[in-house]
């Protein structure tokens, strides 16, 4: 009660702080319109004070000329509206104590000048021109920002996941540059997690990107990339920071952060390094850097293809902040250089290395309910996980000519993981031990040739090799009822490894017609072999009491890909209709221990898109698909693998292809730049045929055969609304998905079941951008989840939180960060649960040094519950929190 007594009063807090912050000031509105009466939408608007010479507020007109700025002080004030290709004009104000609202219009007069272009570079908050967006990163930086993210949160069209990753709207960025130059692609988490906040001065965003120079204006895209300009006082010289902390009145925890960078024209370097032991994970999702994806399918040849590590240990993660359960010892080294040769030659070379060590815990209590079983399995689990990842990347440009360019990119990387776990299961205890050392080599060419102004000719070639063993060992055998009357094993092992080989070309050309229409031609050959070999032991102590067939895999899955794609884009004057058809022709060679098997298919995915382009800020898209996919390695095995402690799969033993159609509808509403903007979107998703299970189900362990099963579907719309209130200086953000699915399966034995899945998420957020003492951020989400069988498994969960800025002067301010987690399915004891995070910080600007001093989980929450629920069971898991600690830090800018 005492805790939830806090909250209510930080509540009360946040109302009397924004009633008296929104007392406080005085509003200045009007209507900006030229010499003829009529408005000028998108002016710059801005208020000066003329006792300290800075900007204090600053707004854009709307499209019927009218504005709205809120002054906080009383004072003497110049009021200035400038707009391209206008003279500006400026009025002086005196601003009165109390709530005041004051009327101001202006006429402005037809000119081109460089006042004009003075007011937008120096002044303008957000810059719009034709496909790119200019943000000043200073009108949005707050004090309290570390990192670049922590600087993107808080710029309104912007929406940062938990994982940080970057979406423009509902769109995700394809990169994040500094200068124009990309060091890490679809990762650029690396750099986003780690770039000091304050050394950037402007966020381009990129409509429409190309990552083809030589396509621009050519290809019909719709992707979004990010740019960096950093401050001028730094681009020539080496500049960084140091940042060292280390933990006070707590155990040992420590966080380490270096950034050295220096961006000349002829070559840019970009030095970091963290280590650090309070959770953090510097990197984001290693995939993105190892493995970027390309949304566009141009020069993509090979993206999807990577080995399986079937068997693995890594520990699920609650719903809650990462570093709030990762206890971990971290250490990033990566080295990024980008050379310009001369004026026709680019060479980059990324290299990286990160070790971590990961402890995790867990205690789980699953209750089986299903047909006609039930039983409980109780879980204490704790799992320690060594790895270290090296990896290089050279990538080499050479602009041939104005319309022939060629690229070369080979990259290597290896990851070596140890992990040992301690389980006790229903009262007996386990070791296990797995052991893995992948590596990936990856080359790849592309040449592309404007051969003309409005055809592109694109040919790329790729070979990939890719080799994942693993070891595995169980001190405990748990499945006495798998072996034959008589016989008795003490422990098991198991080895597994697949190699993967894959070759590939393609020619892709475009033809931009009349009109803006868009033809484009792939043609393209793809060659994988897949080498998977495993076999489980049964052991007695050190000798071998059972290995039977059915535990055994040696197979050679071969399968080329003849294809031809084509796509037509044709234009109307508001409409777009575009035509794709995909035709393959599979040639598979499947091998393995029991049976040889080819096949030669052929078949067609056709799909049809329509865009309706009603004005600037509306438009309707949909599209339908017809899809055949052809079955993986995954599928086609034929020995059960063990993929967990107690857990068996097997694929089928055959080679198959499936068939789905697709249906999408969007609407969006409003752009990025507009105060208000929506989008609403429905997928419906029909699957012929899918991969299904055929599961057997038993208190110490679980088979899970993959069978081919009729007819599945699936309906997901999702929403989501942006508006900022000029009034209060505030963006609001509401989200609402839902989702339905149903699909069969069978589970011991039991005739196909019907299988109904529903899931609502909504929530809604509010995050101020006040230029005083105080700002604030809060919201609520809400996640409820039904499955439906002979039974139904319900949960409903929520998370909500408010955050607090308070900003006493330019050199010193404090963050309130608070979480309130209640989970439906949990008593009422554990079903609550509270985090309080504060951090202070203040600047040294004559030394260029900041301290902070961070609390982290002061309330001292010690674990933290969670439900899960499945067709089978409901999960109640109990995972491990950090404990509180509190940290000094000092950075230092250099």
């Amino acid at each position: 009660m005492s805790i939830e007594r806090n909250i209510f009063r930080c509540l009360l807090l946040l109302q009397f702080l924004t009633i008296n912050t929104l007392n406080s000031q005085s509003i200045i509105s009007g209507t900006v319109s030229d010499k003829d009466s009529t408005p000028i939408s998108f002016s710059n608007v801005f208020i000066k004070s003329k006792i300290s010479n800075s900007i204090v507020a600053f707004t854009r007109t709307l499209k019927d000329g009218t504005y709205v700025l809120e002054v906080e002080q009383p004072g003497p004030y110049e009021l200035t509206f400038a707009a391209i290709r206008y003279n500006p004009t400026a009025f002086q104000i005196s601003i009165e104590a109390g709530v005041k609202k004051y009327m101001q219009n202006a006429v402005l007069q037809d000119q081109t000048t460089f006042l004009d272009e003075v007011v937008i570079k120096n002044e303008k908050a957000i810059t719009v021109k034709n496909d790119t967006i200019v943000i000043n990163a200073k009108s949005f930086a707050q004090g309290n920002e570390t990192v670049l993210e922590d600087l993107l949160r808080k710029i309104p069209g912007l929406n940062i996941s938990e994982n940080g990753t970057i979406k423009v709207g509902n769109k995700e960025v394809e990169k994040v540059m500094i200068g124009g130059d990309d060091f890490f692609e679809h990762g650029y988490k690396l750099l986003t997690k780690n770039l000091g906040a304050s050394t950037v001065d402007k966020i381009e965003i990129y409509k429409r990107y190309s990552n083809n120079r030589l396509l621009k204006n050519i290809e019909n895209s719709d992707k979004v990339a990010l740019n960096l300009t950093l401050k001028d006082d730094i681009k020539s010289q080496w500049f960084g920071n140091m940042s060292l902390g280390y933990g006070i009145a707590s155990e040992n925890r420590y966080d380490v952060r270096t950034n050295l960078m220096s961006f000349d024209k002829k070559a840019k370097f970009y030095l970091l390094g963290n280590m650090n032991n309070v959770g953090v994970d510097a990197v984001g999702d290693i995939n993105y850097i190892i493995r970027p994806v390309s949304s566009d399918g141009i020069s993509s040849i090979g993206d999807e293809e990577n080995s399986e590590a079937l068997l693995s240990l890594n520990s699920s993660k609650p719903n809650l902040r990462e570093e709030r359960t990762n206890f971990n010892n971290a250490e990033l080294v990566s080295l990024n250089s980008i050379f310009t040769i001369s004026p026709k030659i680019k060479l980059k070379v990324i290299g990286f290395f990160n070790s971590d060590k990961n402890d995790f815990y867990r205690k789980a209590v699953d209750e089986y309910n299903f047909e006609d079983t039930r039983f409980t399995n109780l879980e204490d689990y704790t799992l320690s996980k060594k790895k270290s990842i090296n990896f290089g990347k050279i990538n080499f440009n050479y602009d041939i000519s104005t319309n022939e360019s060629l690229e070369f990119l080979s990259k290597y990387s290896s990851e070596i993981g140890n992990t040992n776990t301690n389980l006790i299961f229903n009262k007996e205890q386990s070791k296990e031990k797995l052991s893995e050392n992948a590596r990936l080599i990856d080359q790849k060419v592309v040449y592309t040739n404007r051969f003309k102004s409005n055809k592109v000719l694109i040919f790329t070639g790729r070979f990939i090799n890719e080799n994942i063993p693993q070891n595995y060992f169980n001190n405990v055998f748990l499945f006495q009822d798998l072996l034959p009357e008589g016989i008795t094993a003490n422990n098991l092992k198991q080895k597994s490894e697949d190699k993967m080989n894959f070759f590939g070309l393609e020619a892709h050309v475009f033809a931009k017609k009349e009109r803006g229409h868009l033809a484009e031609f792939k043609a393209g050959y793809k060659n994988r072999t897949d080498y998977f070999n495993s076999k489980l032991e049964f052991l007695q102590d050190d000798y071998t009491v059972n290995s039977q067939s059915g535990y055994y895999n040696k197979i050679k899955f071969g399968a080329q890909d003849l294809y031809v794609k084509s796509k037509y884009n044709y234009f109307f004057t508001k409409f777009s209709i575009e035509g794709k058809v995909e035709l393959h022709q599979i040639f598979s060679d499947l091998n393995t221990s029991e049976n040889a098997e080819k096949k030669n298919n052929l078949y067609i995915n056709p799909a049809l898109v329509l865009s309706w382009q009603i004005n600037t800020n509306n438009k309707i898209s949909a599209s339908f698909s017809y899809n055949v996919t052809s079955a993986k390695i995954v599928d086609v095995y034929d020995g059960y693998v063990l993929t967990s402690y107690k857990s068996f799969q097997r694929g089928t033993g055959h080679f198959n292809q499936l068939e789905s159609n697709v249906f999408y509808l969007k609407y969006l509403l409003g752009n990025w730049e507009s105060k208000f903007s929506s989008n609403a979107s429905v997928y419906y998703y029909k699957n012929f045929d899918f991969y299904s299970t055929n599961a057997t189900i038993q208190p110490t362990y679980s088979k899970l055969e993959k069978i081919i099963i009729n007819d599945r579907s699936m309906f997901r719309a999702d929403a989501d609304m942006s508006y900022f209130f000029s009034t209060i200086t505030s963006n609001l953000k509401i989200d609402a998905n839902y989702s339905k699915s149903n699909y069969k399966n069978i589970v011991n034995g039991s005739d196909l079941r019907e299988v109904k899945s529903e899931v609502l998420v909504s929530g809604a957020e509010i995050r101020s951008n006040f230029k005083g003492f105080f700002n604030y951020h809060f919201g609520s989400k809400w996640t409820i989840n039904e499955i439906t069988t002979s039974v139904v498994n319900k949960s409903t969960d929520n998370l909500s939180f408010l955050d607090l800025l308070l900003t006493f002067s330019k050199d010193l301010n404090a963050e309130i960060q608070t979480e309130r987690y209640h989970f439906g399915n949990l008593d009422a004891v554990n079903s609550k649960y509270y985090f309080l995070d504060i951090m202070a910080n203040y600047t040294l600007r004559k030394h260029k040094v900041t301290l902070s001093l961070s609390a982290n989980n002061l309330f001292n929450t010690k674990t933290f519950r969670q439900s899960y629920i499945s067709d089978v069971l409901i999960s109640k898991t109990e995972y491990r929190i950090l404990p509180r600690y509190l940290l000094l830090k000092v950075d230092y800018k250099f």
